[in-house]
């Protein structure tokens, strides 16, 4: 019976998120079109992802210890082992674009909307890094934060523990200085599990942002990843001790 229901649900979903999506996707639309109202398309990303997690009858608790500043550029990094990371990332607050696999501009629709509002890199072409880079770098400039998902993808066999990060991240913020606030997204790989299925289990989600990590003198990339990885992995395996306990 469990899984029937958690079928149900998972159709309910994801038909809410086609739904949805087409529903606000002219709006974005218009937003791409003209010109400097980019960043009011990706505001309408984030209520559309907020608006859905209420839709779904998905609670997100959030603890924020972060209190980011009005118009300070911050670099977001995340954990990611489930698909449900990436809407849940439009509870950050403020303008951020995304950086995400080049991958995602295959996808009808939604990869124009990305294309066009985010930045997409292909990891396996050094052009293609180079451009991300730069478009990231411009980003920040223009006062925008940056979201990343510094593992590269879904690629853990054993969540909730992580894959090593890639470096990226950490040198853009050394090199302009950038704090990086890192977030742990405690439950999603329980909820909706990257295991081929899509079947959602619900369960409420938790978010977690830390106090911002801001690169100092004697910081390198790697000891900048180390603290980075450490607060993230610290708080999901203490998440997932307090499940096992329950």
């Amino acid at each position: 019976m469990n899984k029937i229901l958690s079928r149900a649900y998972s159709i309910y979903a994801g038909l809410l998120f086609v739904i949805s999506f087409l529903l606000i996707f002219p709006f974005i639309l218009l937003c791409i079109w003209i010109p400097g109202f980019k960043k009011f398309g990706r505001k309408i990303n984030r209520y559309w992802a907020r608006v859905y997690f209420t839709l779904i009858f998905l609670p997100v608790k959030i603890e924020d210890h972060a209190k980011p500043k009005k118009n300070e550029s911050y670099i977001y990094l995340a954990n990611h082992f489930s698909y449900l990371d990436i809407p849940m990332m439009g509870f950050i607050p403020g303008d951020v674009q995304f950086v995400g696999k080049a991958s995602i501009r295959k996808a009808p629709l939604f990869g124009y909307y990305f294309k066009q509002l985010h930045i997409a890199v292909d990891r396996e072409r050094l052009k293609s890094r180079a451009e991300t880079m730069k478009q990231s770098l411009q980003a920040l400039e223009n006062g925008s934060g940056l979201v990343i998902f510094p593992e590269g993808g879904i690629f853990t066999k054993n969540p909730p523990k992580m894959i090593p990060f890639k470096n990226g991240a950490f040198k853009l913020s050394i090199s302009k200085q950038i704090p990086i606030i890192p977030v742990t997204l405690a439950h999603n790989h329980l909820i909706l599990p990257d295991d081929g299925r899509l079947l959602l289990h619900w369960r409420p989600a938790k978010m977690v942002f830390h106090e911002p990590i801001i690169p100092s003198d004697e910081d390198t990339e790697v000891s900048l990843k180390n603290k980075c990885f450490e607060t993230i992995q610290n708080q999901l395996d203490l998440e997932a001790k307090n499940y096992e306990n329950r």
